[in-house]
């Protein structure tokens, strides 16, 4: 008999497959478990870190802020400290504010010396981008109202003022700081990693110059650093800020949000795939068994093929090929279970959806390995059947 190649090949190993649908699907599914399982515990645990990821990284993880120490007499920031943090290679956007020193009211009846443990902080027109924070009513200022008496609140410095919202088309309320009305344009959301900004009311850092006789000296600088080079940033941020004075400026740490950050992102999940490697195995043994009775059934079309010439290679090849598409069909199976399942508990979750692409690979070549595995032994049997003994049926 001649030597049959690649198609002839995958022929004969596909006629137990096809005159045995039924258990061919039953082994299949097997191994489909076993892969959807891999997909989905992998899967759904990249998704979960990716959407973990995206939070944490919203709340600032990149942030840094360089204040002055606190001693008497008081240290100033220079003016132009925030240019040039700016300035540093890594640093993304730069920010500041100041306090001003004045008191906010909500009318000019109020006691002039209550203000409601609120700062009033002259702020840049860039502060609420470096700090990604969000605007929950109205908006934040501008090049053009940060000039101009306007005032924008933090979420509980407009919950202790009274206001809530500011509705669309009303008149602007306005509140009074030292001497002057101010018109408020926007309430912010809550800034989880910055809670001083919560407490403040926030007015344009030129408006505090022409208004409030502010003396432009910033108390606090924010900065948004790319993430792997923040502690070097960190480190040259004090000479930056004031060369004169570097011992006069204190950083703070990376935030523990960052830290948090980076645990997740070596996080690993061993126990999930510690039970996905379990339902391959079990896929691989169902695959096993069913290859064992296949030989079992089919002896009496071994002792024929191999009175008509076929050698045993080409025996065992035949059921070893069996074994090695039955396997990989059963991956491909539960590689799209999985990645359906996985696509649609992230969607429900509103998780961004991220399938391994690792695991995947390795769940797929790991099916062919367990058919291959799986359908040696009955292959070999299969081979070591005599023509004589197969068709006699002994």
């Amino acid at each position: 008999m001649s030597r049959l190649g690649p198609r002839d090949l995958l022929g004969v190993g596909l006629i137990g497959i096809r005159t045995r649908k039924m258990r061919a699907l039953l082994s299949a599914l097997g191994i489909s478990i076993g892969i959807a399982t891999m997909v989905v515990v992998t899967g759904i645990p990249a998704s979960s870190q990716a959407d973990l990821l995206r939070t944490l990284s919203a709340l600032g993880t990149n942030t840094l802020q360089a204040a002055p120490i606190d001693r008497d007499p008081p240290v100033t920031l220079p003016e132009e400290a925030p240019a040039m943090v700016a300035r540093i290679g890594p640093v993304l956007t730069a920010s500041a504010v100041a306090n001003t020193h004045t008191v906010v009211r909500r009318n000019d009846r109020t006691d002039s010396q209550d203000g409601l443990g609120l700062t009033v902080l002259a702020g840049k027109s860039n502060l609420l981008t470096t700090l990604n924070g969000t605007v929950r009513s109205g908006r934040f200022l501008d090049a053009t109202s940060e000039k101009l008496p306007m005032v924008v609140f933090g979420s509980v410095a407009a919950t202790r003022l009274g206001f809530s919202d500011l509705p669309a088309g009303a008149t602007p309320p306005q509140v009074m700081i030292g001497d002057q009305w101010f018109t408020v344009i926007g309430i912010l959301h809550s800034i989880a990693l910055h809670p001083d900004i919560d407490r403040a009311v926030l007015i344009g850092w030129n408006a505090a110059r022409t208004l409030l006789r502010f003396d432009g000296h910033p108390t606090v600088i924010y900065l948004q650093a790319q993430e792997d080079y923040i502690e070097a940033v960190r480190a040259v941020l004090p000479a930056t800020v004031d060369p004169q004075h570097p011992s006069d400026v204190q950083v703070t740490a990376p935030s523990d949000a960052l830290a948090a950050k980076r645990a997740t992102q070596t996080s690993f999940s061993a126990l999930f795939l510690g039970l996905a490697a379990v339902a391959l195995l079990v896929g691989g043994i169902g695959v096993a068994n069913t290859m064992v009775i296949s030989v079992l059934e089919r002896r009496a079309e071994i002792g024929l093929r191999r009175a008509l010439g076929a050698h045993r290679g080409q025996i065992r090849a035949q059921f070893l090929t069996e074994a090695v598409v039955l396997s990989a069909l059963g991956g491909i199976g539960g590689t799209l279970l999985g990645i359906t399942a996985t696509t649609g508990y992230a969607w429900s979750q509103n998780w961004p959806v991220v399938i391994p692409a690792g695991a995947t690979l390795t769940g797929l070549g790991g099916a062919a390995l367990i058919g291959a595995v799986a359908g040696a032994y009955p292959a070999m049997r299969a081979a070591r059947l005599m023509p004589t003994e197969a068709l006699s049926g002994s």
